[in-house]
């Protein structure tokens, strides 16, 4: 059996290309992050495969924010390592890596459990991929979770056009990377890091480059986004909203949104960004986690429940018709009936469009894994299911009172069925329509005719049609 030749890491693109699999979990950070790794790998001739069997390096980009996420990635390990066992019986090289934050966690360890593993590489150091690589094919294992001195962004290759083209009209742009408040309860300190910002002319360049390629839509990321203060014009830092208001002047860029926020970060100049940018959308991403003063304290939130509720007050007197998302974990230790049914209540004050809801699970090395009082996990299974029919029920009102509203949608991809289009609505809700496919990457007013359960249905709307928008507000209150 004669075998295709295939080259070294390092070779050039001159060689025949060598394919590469990424698979990511977790945050849109994350997906950003695999976008980069491929960026950075395409000059040394690697192309993408949709089948890991076929690749020669595969590569785990992990999260580890959830319970059991390390035993998760040594299940999916087992199953890679069958796959390299095959491609060395075909007489091929398959090259293992493991990234993100259980390769920041566990270091050392994947070698040590994981024998088909060559590569251990933390989510700061992904610039350092080709030499990494290099010293692989030399026949190293190799791990690298060093938080280096050097931005990794200033390193990194951005994508080529082809490449922006092919991810589609709306794109994630990582702005600010770690996080300083230290919740008790999350491993993002410890596997990103300290926060540190990209220079904002960096950030430019890229949104133009995205602009350039047809980009619609742009969303700003960090681990926590709106405490962005990246080096400006004149040595000074900016803010996010400064930062904010610098894109929405890119040619071509008609839509702007950011994750993930926290409460104490909620500036006056970002509030009246929301009030002043038309292109900076009415659906904000606000984590509050729980709804006991008590709880929160616990979790070193560093906020009330009245300053959350007094920050969103700001927020909708800015821009009265902001719809708002959340995270909240449940079974947090030592929480009673009584916080819980806080939550519970602060869900329905607020009106949320739509949160994440999970149960608390103990993280190794954070100091909420040591707090006595730890809720057994039947109770957090019932209480998870109670919030999540409440989220549910404040998520399908508010869909409910987009019947008969018009608004943009930006249209995305073709639907399943012929002639139909996929789009996201200004509150990220996806928008489906009877329409050609050359409206795709086209913002065009629709009118909702429809509610599904997890879509809206509508109609294009006479040109010039008047925005209709439902008021999250008063939805709120009840009305």
């Amino acid at each position: 059996m004669t075998c295709e030749k295939r080259p070294p890491a390092g070779a050039g693109t001159s060689a025949a290309p060598r394919k590469l699999f990424i698979k990511s979990y977790g945050c849109q950070m994350n997906v950003y992050d695999s976008h980069r790794m491929a960026d950075t790998l395409a000059p040394a001739g690697y192309v993408g495969t949709a089948d890991p069997a076929d690749a020669d390096l595969v590569v785990l980009n992990t999260c580890h924010i959830r319970e059991k996420a390390a035993e998760k990635v040594y299940s999916e390990l087992g199953r890679i390592r069958k796959l390299k066992e095959a491609a060395a019986d075909a007489g091929r090289r398959m090259v293992v890596a493991v990234a993100g934050c259980v390769a920041q966690a566990e270091g050392e360890e994947i070698l040590r459990r994981a024998g088909s593993v060559d590569l251990v590489v933390g989510p700061r150091s992904y610039h350092r991929l080709p030499e990494m690589l290099a010293r692989v094919e030399g026949g190293a294992k190799v791990v690298d979770t060093e938080f280096p001195v050097e931005d990794k962004f200033d390193i990194l290759a951005g994508p080529t056009r082809e490449a922006m083209r092919a991810r589609g009209v709306s794109a994630f742009v990582t702005v600010q990377e770690g996080c300083d408040k230290f919740c008790t309860f999350c491993v993002v300190p410890y596997t990103r890091g300290a926060e540190v910002s990209r220079p904002a002319a960096k950030i430019i360049a890229e949104v133009e480059r995205l602009a350039d390629a047809g980009v619609r839509e742009v969303t700003l990321i960090g681990q926590n986004v709106n405490a962005y203060h990246g080096t400006g014009t004149g040595g000074r830092d900016w803010t996010l909203a400064r930062l904010l208001r610098r894109i929405a002047d890119i040619p071509g860029i008609a839509r702007l949104r950011y994750t993930t926020s926290h409460p104490r970060d909620v500036s006056d100049d970002l509030v009246a960004a929301h009030r002043d940018l038309p292109a900076l959308m009415p659906q904000l991403h606000l984590p509050v986690q729980s709804g006991s003063d008590r709880i929160l304290a616990a979790m070193n939130r560093r906020h009330t429940r009245a300053d959350y509720l007094a920050v969103i007050d700001c927020l909708r007197a800015a821009r009265p018709d902001l719809a708002l998302s959340s995270d909240f974990i449940v079974g947090f230790p030592g929480e009673t009936e009584e916080d819980f049914r806080d939550t519970l209540g602060l869900v329905d004050a607020v009106g949320y469009a739509g949160a994440f809801s999970f149960r608390y699970s103990p993280r190794p090395g954070t100091p909420a894994a040591a707090l006595p009082d730890q809720v057994p996990e039947s109770v957090k299974e019932a209480r998870l299911q109670v919030l999540q029919a409440a989220i549910e029920r404040n998520r399908q009102a508010f869909n409910a009172r987009c019947l008969g509203a018009t608004f943009e949608v930006l249209f995305e991809k073709p639907g399943r069925h012929p002639g139909q289009l996929v789009g996201r609505s200004p509150y990220l809700q996806p928008v489906q329509i009877l329409a050609p496919a050359t409206r795709i990457g086209e913002l065009d007013p629709v009118t909702i005719t429809q509610v599904g359960a997890n879509s809206l249905f509508g109609t294009l709307a006479e040109p010039g049609a008047q925005a209709h928008t439902p008021s999250p507000a008063a939805m709120a209150m009840g009305a």
